[in-house]
């Protein structure tokens, strides 16, 4: 089956270019990094300032490039191969009515006269019930997206993608919500009115804050897609089995220095990639 589009997913962490000689260096390590991974679609979360994204249209000229805007201080920035033909909305409803969250950043592309939607979300932090809140309310709010764009009763090519910080809910009286749950709620949403599944991925953790940290490896990037999507299929970092969604960067490296090191340079996030084939 042909590949439709390659897509990188990643949260560069606080994504800001400066004057100085160490924020230069990380701008150049994470261009390579893209490069080197020559996807169709990026998208990159924790851009902070202009200046990124007039960086990224220096170093990607065959590219063309869209961003979130607001008043948040965070934003997402796409870009996509010239090639494609694509059309960029923002999302405002994925704001949740506050005005401080980032809005979603759908992306329509349009490959062989067939549309494949892409939705990319960072959705809210932390583990407290206004955070869990939030986060479950845009979580559900991006599956429901998919009945809009549905064709008459065909269901759309559609995926969500991105930063869900998915941490659960720490409450007390020892009611608390682990990941697990959180998940699984949000899988069962999916899959029994939507027919959207999250996809596997090859390593469960894409956010770590290196050994220094006294957080433990997290899953907070994930992709739920259309059920009757094709993927390429990727090894999984144990050796057996494989997935659909590679999860690249320090879980690739097999010691802790290595990660401390991959952290240190470039993000505490993974990136994600994956290849969507033709339908």
């Amino acid at each position: 089956m042909a590949k439709a589009y390659s897509l990188l997913s990643w949260n560069v962490e606080h994504f800001k270019v400066k004057s100085d000689g160490d924020s230069k260096a990380r701008l150049q390590r994470i261009v390579s990094t893209i490069k080197s991974e020559n996807p169709d679609v990026f998208a990159l979360y924790e851009v902070e300032g202009k200046e990124v994204f007039t960086e990224l249209i220096t170093h990607f000229p065959s590219y063309s490039f869209h961003i979130t805007e607001g008043t948040q201080v965070q934003e997402i920035l796409v870009g996509v191969r010239g090639n494609i033909s694509a059309f960029f909305t923002q999302k405002l409803e994925f704001k949740s009515s506050q005005e401080t969250l980032r809005p979603g950043a759908l992306l329509t592309l349009t490959i062989d006269s067939v549309h494949y939607p892409i939705l990319f979300l960072h959705l809210k932090s932390f583990d407290d019930p206004r955070s869990f809140g939030l986060r479950d309310d845009m979580i559900s709010k991006a599956i429901k997206f998919a009945s809009k764009l549905k064709t008459g009763n065909q269901n759309a090519n559609y995926l969500f993608i991105g930063d869900l910080n998915t941490m659960g809910l720490d409450y007390y009286f020892d009611r608390d919500i682990p990941v697990d749950l959180e998940l699984k709620k949000a899988d069962t949403y999916a899959k029994r009115y939507y027919d959207m599944v999250r996809l596997d991925k090859t390593y469960a953790n894409s956010w770590w804050n290196g050994s220094g940290s006294s957080y433990d490896e997290s899953p907070l990037d994930h992709c739920y897609a259309a059920d009757h999507l094709s993927f390429r299929m990727f090894t999984n970092k144990s050796g057996t089995g494989k997935s659909p969604v590679d999860v690249r960067g320090w879980a690739d490296k097999t010691t802790i220095p290595e990660k401390d090191q991959w952290i240190a340079e470039y993000s505490d996030h993974c990136y994600l990639y994956l290849e969507v084939q033709k339908i």
